[in-house]
């Protein structure tokens, strides 16, 4: 890779190299180090000796990994060589060098092709040392496609023009390679409407790839806990559920991601004395986890059975509130979430079709309201009205339970825009209150007042009014003369009679 160098300026550049080299060896490593061997004749052009006056362009096998020079001037590294692992640091070079040089020794580097290993080997040459690489065979210039012809034209002039072409184009793509970030965030969001729902973010590198596991919670477009080549920065929706043997308690939903870059190194190999050269190093892997910054509260769907009955003129319910999932929600202390329902009674002349809607043209008559006790939380709760019905008729009570009407705490726990609401007329809520039968006691009836015997008044006295019975005397002759003629004609018709019955004997 180096043929003697003509001048003094040059001599002075391989011995600072050199002492450069000789100090790096001393330094610690990211991997113990290898035993050493060989290094052999890769793939390329040139002469495959420490030193030659055309140097040698492409690769040096060490087992069975190509491997490209990173310190153009030294002698080619043919003497015993040593791994010494994935180095982040390696002899000076910048991560920018770093990663640009990984990028060709990775995409590129590990070839048979002759053209193919002799680009990289220009491409990682300049990307370590560009000022070195073009002078170092005794071209002055300050193009590098000319700096490869003029090596070329010696080692293998059929092959300069395309040497050059892939080298230039290598050389690009490797510039615009970025030092990748290392690590990252992963965000879990919860929805302020509904906690079963949000989102989960990787903030990684643009670069990254990598998948995610959640646990508590699946992906919204998979339906599963996993998600493969997850792009960095995007908001991924997320299903959550409680764990199946949650008390009701609150719940957290968490994530693992793993991910790689693009390694910001290179596998070193060095030779005492001589070059070193950089192998590929894999993809940096890291990992991230998260977990929910606010435990998610259990969503259910409360649900009522009733069964009334009409008791003193009031309307009474047992109103039995149950979860429709089986979990009755829980605050973190331990207690019992809050529910509060309630219901209208109306009242109808007769028995009322059962539907599922109250008919128009009705109107509450009574209200009933019930709120869970958090220390009891479902069960039955019974209620009454609290003032007596207002009269005879059949009464029912339809309960309902809305979102809007709970506290806030308990509007977590419930579905967005969640209502209940009983069918009307429901035989177990559907209750007649008729009239009070009449009293068993006959009434009595009035007794008659007797009639006062009145003496005839003396001749020329006035008739006086009878005080006992507020009849005047003067009314008493028309009375007098009607009684009379009653008594005649009974006598008459007792004397009738009895002529009939025993008729006159005959002379």
């Amino acid at each position: 890779m180096h043929h003697p160098p003509p001048h003094r300026r040059r001599a002075s550049r391989v011995f600072l190299a050199l002492l450069v080299s000789s100090a790096a060896l001393l330094a610690g490593t990211t991997a113990v180090a290898t035993p050493a061997e060989a290094a052999d004749r890769g793939t390329g052009f040139g002469t495959w000796a420490p030193l030659s006056s055309t140097g040698w362009h492409g690769s040096m096998r060490v087992g069975d990994i190509e491997t490209y020079c990173i310190h153009p001037g030294l002698p080619v590294a043919t003497g015993p060589t040593t791994d010494q692992g994935v180095q982040t640091d390696a002899r000076g070079l910048t991560p920018q060098q770093l990663v640009s040089i990984n990028y060709l020794v990775t995409t590129y580097g590990q070839t048979d092709d002759p053209v193919q290993a002799a680009s990289v080997g220009w491409a990682v040459k300049a990307t370590a040392d560009r000022d070195t690489t073009l002078h170092s065979w005794g071209y002055e210039g300050d193009s590098l496609r000319e700096a490869i012809d003029y090596v070329m034209r010696r080692a293998s002039p059929e092959n300069s023009a395309a040497v050059q072409e892939r080298a230039e184009r290598y050389l690009a793509e490797a510039s615009a390679i970025r030092v990748p970030r290392v690590g990252g965030t992963l965000t879990l969001t919860t929805s302020p409407d509904d906690p079963t729902r949000g989102t989960v973010t990787a903030d990684v590198d643009p670069d990254a790839t990598g998948g995610l596991h959640l646990d508590g919670a699946v992906f919204a477009d998979t339906g599963t806990a996993d998600h493969a080549a997850v792009a960095p920065g995007r908001a991924y929706p997320i299903l959550a559920s409680p764990p199946r043997d949650t008390d009701g308690r609150p719940y957290a939903v968490r994530a693992r991601g793993a991910f790689t870059v693009r390694a910001a190194a290179v596998r070193l190999f060095t030779t005492p004395g001589q070059q070193e050269s950089a192998g590929p190093a894999d993809p940096q892997r890291f990992e991230l986890t998260a977990e929910d910054a606010i435990a998610r509260p259990i969503v259910f769907s409360p649900r009522i059975h009733t069964e009334a009955r009409i008791q003193d003129g009031r309307f009474i319910d047992a109103v039995t509130l149950t979860s429709g999932e089986n979990v009755w929600p829980r605050a973190a202390d331990g207690s019992f979430v809050r529910l509060r329902a309630r219901a209208d009674v109306y009242r109808t002349g007769d028995f009322p079709v059962e539907a599922p809607v109250v008919p128009d043209g009705l109107t509450p008559v009574a209200r009933l309201e019930v709120t869970t006790d958090p220390a009891v939380g479902p069960g039955t709760y019974t209620v009454s009205t609290p003032d007596p019905l207002p009269g005879p008729g059949v009464y029912t009570a339809v309960w309902r339970i809305e979102r809007a009407d709970q506290s806030p705490e308990t509007v977590l726990h419930l579905p967005l825009r969640y209502v209940w609401v009983e069918r009307f007329a429901t035989p177990t809520q559907t209750r007649q209150l008729v009239s009070p039968p009449p009293s068993d006691t006959p009434t009595p009836s009035p007794t008659p007042t007797p009639v006062a015997t009145v003496a005839a008044p003396s001749a020329g006295e006035p008739p006086t009014a009878l005080a006992t019975t507020g009849i005047s005397s003067a009314g008493l002759a028309p009375a007098g003369v009607l009684a009379a003629a009653t008594v005649t004609a009974g006598v008459g018709l007792i004397l009738m009679a009895r002529r009939r019955r025993f008729p006159a004997a005959r002379a």
